[in-house]
C-alpha cells in the first residue's frame, strides 16, 4: 500500500483554460486560507483506498489514521510505503503490528503513487469556489465515492514501484 496526505482548502485551484484566440479567460478566484488535510492509503493493484479527514498534519493525527487503518485491515498484514515526513517518523508513534512501514527516499513525491490520486481529485475542482469548508468536504466525499477501483488502479499502478515494493517485501520476509 502507498500512503500520503494532501491539503485541501478554499483557495481556488487554477489551471489552463482553453479560449478563442485573443480572448483572455475570466475566472473568479478566492484566497481564504481555511483548509483541512486528507490522509489516505491506496493499494494500487486492487484499486482499494481508505481516506480520512483531519484538521491538520501532525504525528497525533497520523497515529489516529494508523489506528483507523489497522481496524479497517482487520487481521490482514500490509506493507505501507510512506514518505519521510517528521509526523511519520515521530518517536511517539505506535506502529500497529499488522502494518510494516517502508520509507521512500527523501524529497521524492513522484515515487508515491497516491500523489496521482491527489492530483486527480484536485483537478475536479479546478476553477470552482467553495463558500465554506463543509461544502468542499461534501464535494471531496462525493468524488471519492464516485471513484471505481479500476480508476484508482489506473491512476496509481506503476510497475516499477510495485516491483520495488515486492522486492522489499521479500527482503523483509527473509530477515
Amino acid at each position: 500500500m502507498c500512503q500520503d496526505e494532501t491539503r485541501l482548502g478554499l483557495k481556488t485551484e487554477t489551471g489552463r483554460v482553453i479560449t478563442a484566440g485573443g480572448v483572455k479567460p475570466i475566472v473568479s478566484v478566492q484566497w481564504p486560507r481555511k483548509a483541512f488535510w486528507l490522509y489516505g492509503v491506496v493499494e494500487p493493484l486492487a484499486g482499494w483506498h481508505f481516506c480520512q479527514e483531519y484538521s491538520h498534519f501532525d504525528s497525533k493525527n497520523f497515529q489516529k489514521f494508523l489506528d483507523a487503518l489497522c481496524v479497517e485491515l482487520g487481521d490482514d498484514m500490509a506493507m505501507m510505503q510512506i514518505d519521510q515526513a517528521s509526523a511519520h517518523q515521530a518517536l511517539a508513534l505506535s506502529w500497529p503490528e499488522n502494518l510494516i512501514p517502508i520509507f521512500q527516499p527523501s524529497h521524492s513525491p513522484q515515487l508515491n503513487p497516491i500523489e496521482r490520486l491527489w492530483q486527480f481529485i484536485k483537478r475536479q475542482f479546478k476553477g470552482e469556489n467553495f463558500s465554506n469548508l463543509q461544502q468542499l468536504r461534501q464535494r471531496v466525499q462525493h468524488e471519492l465515492a464516485q471513484m471505481s477501483s479500476e480508476l484508482i488502479s489506473s491512476l496509481t499502478c506503476y510497475d516499477f514501484i510495485l516491483e520495488a515494493l515486492f522486492y522489499e517485501a521479500l527482503f523483509y520476509a527473509s530477515s
